[in-house]
């Protein structure tokens, strides 16, 4: 085995789990689910059948995965956060043919007790703050704070809060790179 569980851990048959994973206590990992490498999945956590992970995905206690939610490489989830996969669930309708696919690109960062509401996109580096309620698109580099969630800044992929000049630029405080916002969008300036 190239990854590590805790005894109590649940690892069904058909899923598939990278090299240097280490998966926590009452964790369940379900049929057809597919884990990166070196991902690290706190207690109490459920990734439920087809759920994607990139590689280096970092998921705190008590999140639960639902069926569509994919996240790409160095996605961090914090505390209790929450995906939903149904937009208008109800108990005694069964729906299972009807999710909907959340997709949280690389780098991003939810913070603890969000919710993403399923059918949304979040945008490689986006920084979610705690509790707050995503309804809608977020774009790369974003900072959204709030229910319902509303952008607030744009952050670096150090997680920096940036401060763009008149020219549109901005520099991270912790790696010196330079970003650019035009036209609505921010770019990390390679050098």
């Amino acid at each position: 085995m190239s990854y590590f569980s805790h005894e109590t851990a649940v690892i069904d048959d058909g899923c598939q789990i990278g090299e240097g994973t280490k998966i926590w206590h009452f964790s369940h990992i379900m049929p057809n689910s597919i884990i990166g490498e070196k991902c690290n999945i706190g207690q109490n956590v459920v990734v439920s059948p087809g759920v994607k992970l990139g590689n280096n995905v970092k998921i705190q206690n008590n999140v639960s995965l639902y069926t569509g939610v994919i996240c790409e490489d160095d996605v961090f989830l914090g505390p209790s956060m929450v995906f939903t996969n149904i937009l208008n669930p109800r108990s005694a309708i069964v729906r299972r043919d009807q999710y909907v696919e959340t997709l949280v690109k690389k780098g991003a960062s939810i913070g603890a007790n969000a919710t993403v509401v399923c059918g949304n996109s979040i945008g490689e580096y986006a920084l979610i703050g705690a509790g707050a309620v995503v309804t809608k698109d977020v774009p790369a580099y974003a900072l959204l704070v709030g229910n319902p969630a509303k952008q607030i800044g744009w952050v670096s992929e150090y997680g920096h809060r940036l401060n763009f000049d008149e020219t549109g630029k901005a520099t991270c405080p912790e790696s010196n790179e330079i970003y650019e916002l035009k036209n609505g969008e921010v770019k990390k300036i390679i050098q």
